[in-house]
């Protein structure tokens, strides 16, 4: 059994005539220390296909199993405290809150289960580090550079040692310089921290730094050959 295990999953949304249907009997497996990318046109059905997995959206059919869990499975408050325990996200747009610095951003997945102690406080000084902003620690996001402001999200991903991490589109707003550097720093965290991360972009250079690839095109996906 893989650690990740999303196997046929289908999604569709209603309209006043047939269902508009994004998705379509999607499968895929990773295990920890993986990732893979995941390409498409837009509106080809990738983001739904994070958000699904992230259980930010309910699938119309299939499973997704985390771990050997369905979080489907859970109710709503259980289903809030997986989520953020065991899913970190990495957005286009950041979503740093500009009122508090970058401790205190990193550490919002954190607060959201009560106060920050002294080893969640260490950890995420730790990952400040590791994404090179040590410097920046007591920043708002408003003095921080686009491709600063993404490794602190990247940062804040990481800091409930989830077990996997979604991007849709990380780099999507990044010069192609900070893209690469936010795109390495990215891959080499995952493989450091031991997690599985997805990756939806339009980015062929992000792509190429993961191991796996999926193409998916009118909701369906097919994974590319291996690389050699």
């Amino acid at each position: 059994m893989a650690d990740l295990e999303v196997k046929d999953l289908r999604k569709e949304f209603p309209t006043r005539g047939e269902p508009l249907v994004v998705l379509r009997q999607a499968s895929l497996e990773l295990n920890r220390g993986q990732n893979a990318a995941i390409l498409g046109p837009s509106g080809s059905g990738k983001s739904t296909l994070l958000y699904c997995i992230g259980t930010l959206d309910t699938p119309t059919e299939g499973q997704i199993l985390l771990d050997g869990n369905d979080p489907f499975e859970l109710n709503e408050p259980s289903l809030a405290d997986f989520r953020n325990q065991q899913i970190g996200f990495i957005f286009q747009d950041h979503h740093l809150l500009p009122q508090l610095s970058v401790l205190e951003n990193v550490l919002v997945p954190v607060l959201a289960t009560g106060a920050a102690n002294k080893e969640a406080t260490d950890r995420a000084k730790h990952l400040i580090d590791l994404v090179g902003l040590s410097d920046r620690i007591e920043h708002r996001s408003a003095e921080l550079s686009g491709g600063e402001r993404q490794r602190v999200a990247v940062a804040r991903s990481l800091i409930l040692k989830p077990s996997l991490l979604l991007a849709d589109e990380p780099t999507g707003n990044l010069d192609r310089t900070n893209a690469m550097a936010v795109g390495e720093l990215l891959i080499d965290l995952q493989k450091q921290e031991n997690t599985m991360l997805l990756v939806v972009t339009h980015s062929l250079e992000l792509a190429e730094m993961c191991e796996q690839e999926y193409q998916i095109d009118n909701g369906t996906l097919h994974q590319q050959p291996a690389k050699g």
